[in-house]
């Protein structure tokens, strides 16, 4: 059974659950969201375009909060963590190649800082308290992880993860890990946009579409009603 199957059978189960979108459409809260603090610490970082990679379960979902947000210019799922030869859906879905399935975004810090990026990351996109899963999807590839691309990133993600582990608002262990030193490889054509895509596929509408919704809800200065694609 493909780990795309497992995805859809479980979605289907969870289909008469009373949280996320029933058949009605109606939106619940997003599975865990949590009203994060603003980092003590902020993103100083230099004109132009940046890009951000965060690992935080099934990118279908991680790309689609991304995709809303203002100053996000690009939203691209991959993979981040092994190498080039196992950077592939088929094999990452093992769970044994170092990858996590994440998503590169670019942005404008002029629009949206990276601090403000994790800041939404761990309100409503994951679970950082899930050690190597997320909702229904378990495995080394669903860790929670953070990809710092500058020094600066670098900086920022240790002290927003320490203020965090400080408030705990989730009050269990956070196990997310800041990781560095391995390129991002983009996932197949078919992944991207998935959620813009395939709006009424099961596992978006029973995962991802209250994510999104929170991220309106809870984050409305930041909120965008367009998909950003690619």
């Amino acid at each position: 059974m493909t780990k795309t199957i497992s995805r859809l059978g479980l979605a289907l189960l969870a289909a008469g659950a009373t949280v996320g979108f029933g058949m009605q459409g109606s939106p619940a809260l997003a599975e865990g969201a949590v009203a994060t603090p603003a980092a003590v610490i902020k993103a100083s970082e230099t004109p132009g375009l940046k890009t951000a990679v965060f690992a935080g379960g099934c990118f279908w979902g991680v790309e689609a909060v991304f995709s809303h947000m203002k100053g996000v210019t690009s939203a691209v799922s991959g993979f981040d963590g092994g190498n080039a030869s196992t950077a592939t859906y088929e094999r990452v879905s093992d769970g044994d190649t170092g990858h996590a399935e994440a998503v590169k975004v670019t942005y404008d810090p002029r629009i949206v800082r990276y601090d403000e990026l994790l800041r939404v990351f761990f309100a409503v996109v994951t679970d950082p308290t899930e050690l190597n899963r997320q909702g229904p999807d378990s495995g080394t590839q669903y860790r929670n992880a953070l990809f710092p691309q500058s020094p600066e990133q670098n900086r920022v993600a240790a002290a927003y993860l320490a203020q965090l582990k400080v408030l705990n608002p989730w009050h269990r262990p956070i196990v997310t890990r800041v990781e560095s030193g391995r390129p991002f490889y983009a996932a197949e054509g078919y992944h991207q946009d998935f959620a813009a895509h395939n709006p009424d596929h099961p596992y978006i509408t029973r995962w991802d579409l209250p994510k999104v919704a929170a991220l309106k809800r809870m984050f409305p200065q930041y909120w965008k009603a367009d998909f950003t694609r690619g």
